[in-house]
């Protein structure tokens, strides 16, 4: 099998589950959008699964996104930032994303902003929450997340959107499970308390080993890589 047909096959395979999962939860499957991980691999790779039908890919790194949105500029793609952003990065990020799921102070999210402005764009963010207290882990806590989304509700050219979490590691999607649970449970309760509900819209949680669990628990956009493309390895950016 080339890799052009593994990467679709793999797409249709995880479309599949989508769709099951969401189902079990008595969801629509047509809330839950699938961002394809294409951190590491090649402009090819993101080539063929755009081919199979996939429009939104996620990268990790300003630097290494910027390069493969110039690559694939011929095609229409939604690019999200998944992992963490840099305050003085917020500038390049600002123009060339749909959303930045990973704004974690009220310093990054006025500097993000503050460059869409001056950009004359408009960008959707989602505020990163950390409900794990992990120091390895980048994300607000709680009262934190809170007070950026607040902030964020007073921008210019900033739509916040949601929430996202990446919880601590396991392999086994049971084990992540409740950390879903306490991500729908906080937005549910911010709800509650006004916060209006285009503001808490989406909740970007799950990646290649729990996306499942994650939409069995109410997730809205699910960040799989591995599950699509394949492990990754020295060799992930080399051509198709």
């Amino acid at each position: 099998m080339t890799v052009d047909a593994s990467i679709a096959a793999s797409l249709y395979s995880v479309r599949s589950r989508i769709d099951a999962a969401a189902r079990r939860a008595g969801r629509d499957p047509s809330d839950v959008q699938l961002i394809a991980v294409s951190k590491t691999f090649s402009a090819a790779h993101v080539r063929a699964a755009w081919a199979a039908g996939q429009r939104d890919f996620g990268e990790n790194r300003v630097q290494e996104a910027l390069q493969k949105i110039g690559e694939t500029a011929d095609m229409e793609i939604r690019w999200h930032l998944i992992g963490h952003l840099q305050s003085n990065k917020a500038k390049k990020a600002a123009g060339p994303f749909a959303c930045i799921h990973s704004v974690d102070s009220v310093e990054l999210l006025q500097k993000i902003d503050a460059a869409a402005r001056e950009q004359t764009s408009s960008i959707e963010v989602l505020v990163q929450v950390d409900l794990a207290g992990e120091a390895t882990k980048f994300g607000a806590g709680a009262g934190e997340a809170r007070r950026i989304l607040d902030v964020a509700l007073e921008a210019k050219a900033v739509r916040v959107t949601g929430l996202m979490l990446v919880p601590p590691w396991n392999e086994d999607q049971e084990q992540t499970r409740p950390w879903f649970v306490r991500l729908r449970e906080l937005r549910d309760a911010w709800r509650r308390e006004g916060v209006r509900p285009d503001a808490l819209r989406h909740l970007s949680m799950g990646m290649s080993h729990d996306f499942e669990a994650a939409i069995e628990e109410g997730a809205t956009l699910v960040r799989v890589g591995t599950a699509i493309f394949g492990k990754r390895t020295g060799n992930a950016n080399a051509g198709l």
